[in-house]
């Protein structure tokens, strides 16, 4: 039921469509032929928005296995709380729902577990704690030859990997740097000059992630395949940080500040940055593609609607048993 409230509200269309048109597919029924013999069910939806009707259906379905998948995960952990569950169920997209399992995963071993594994936990609590005095001096109670703690700053190290993968999987702050980053980044390309090749122009190109058209994507995405060009996004660093800063609470204690701009800094290079730009240049990807299928139906169309024989008319026999043939 949640699909179909979804797919009604997503294509502007009454649930009733919806529901009639779920139903002809799973009986078997193809997009052509709904469209052509079935309009009196499905309320006139022509052949393209059943095609739309049909992508986002798949996606929502593989939406909703993929729910279930990460709420029984949870919920095997004892971990699964009704306000996770209902945000969980609740959520529209595949990347946010990879943003609030992400804390939950199984995961192989991260230098956060081994802190933890270490007894660093207390350290980190203390480090984040409103009223933390003095670091290196708590730090001192930590140091443990036996488990590979050799100084207070091992100790302070190992408690930072503990703040940086808590604060790496906090899905509010993975949306809001994906948000900042498709506003401010940069789309950058080099490559070396040698045999001349299609991506000339790429050899030294930037543009900006909100404004990059479809076509330029592909053509980054093809040279780099080929190995010609190398692809990056650069992204509002500095702004990122101070977000993360902010989220720590840095400049609330200045006993502590230096650890958690640390912290930060190393929750942002090592573990955001590189997940964060992979997930845009996919979503980038995924609207070029759309948008190349989109000018190719397009291209197609005006084709195939070409007259086939010039200055002269062409009579076309359509024939059907059910309303009789048409000329």
């Amino acid at each position: 039921m949640r699909i179909i409230s979804m797919l009604s509200e997503e294509l502007g269309i009454r649930e009733e469509q919806a529901e009639a048109v779920i139903r002809l597919m799973e009986e078997g029924a193809t997009i052509p032929f709904i469209a052509r013999y079935r309009k009196d069910q499905t309320g006139g939806l022509d052949d393209e928005k059943l095609r739309v009707f049909e992508e986002r259906l798949k996606y929502l379905n593989a939406l909703e296995e993929r729910k279930e998948t990460v709420l029984a995960s949870i919920r095997e952990q004892g971990k699964l709380t009704d306000s996770l569950r209902k945000a969980i169920e609740e959520v529209k997209t595949a990347v946010k729902l990879k943003d609030l399992y992400r804390p939950y995963k199984p995961k192989r071993r991260t230098r956060a577990m081994i802190a933890r594994e270490k007894g660093m936990s207390g350290l980190a609590g203390y480090i984040l704690s409103s009223d933390a005095r003095d670091a290196a001096g708590e730090a001192r109670k930590y140091v443990n030859p036996e488990k590979g703690v050799e100084t207070p700053e091992a100790a302070l190290s190992l408690a930072r990997d503990i703040i940086a993968g808590d604060l790496s999987d906090d899905p509010k702050i993975r949306e809001w740097i994906r948000g900042a980053v498709m506003r401010d980044g940069v789309i950058v390309s080099s490559g070396s000059a040698g045999e001349p090749t299609p991506y000339e122009m790429y050899y030294d190109y930037r543009e900006a992630v909100s404004k990059i058209p479809g076509h330029r994507v592909l053509a980054l995405n093809r040279g780099e395949k080929e190995k010609v060009l190398s692809v990056k996004v650069e992204m509002p660093e500095e702004k990122i940080l101070r977000h993360l800063e902010k989220s720590l609470k840095a400049d609330r204690n200045p006993k502590v500040e230096e650890q958690r701009k640390l912290a930060a800094a190393d929750a942002f290079h090592r573990l955001i940055q590189p997940s964060v730009e992979k997930e845009i240049r996919n979503a980038l990807t995924e609207k070029a593609r759309e948008g190349a299928i989109g000018v190719f139906r397009e291209n197609l169309k005006q084709l195939l609607m070409q007259p086939p024989v010039a200055g002269h008319g062409v009579l076309g026999w359509d024939p059907g048993f059910r309303n009789g043939c048409k000329l």
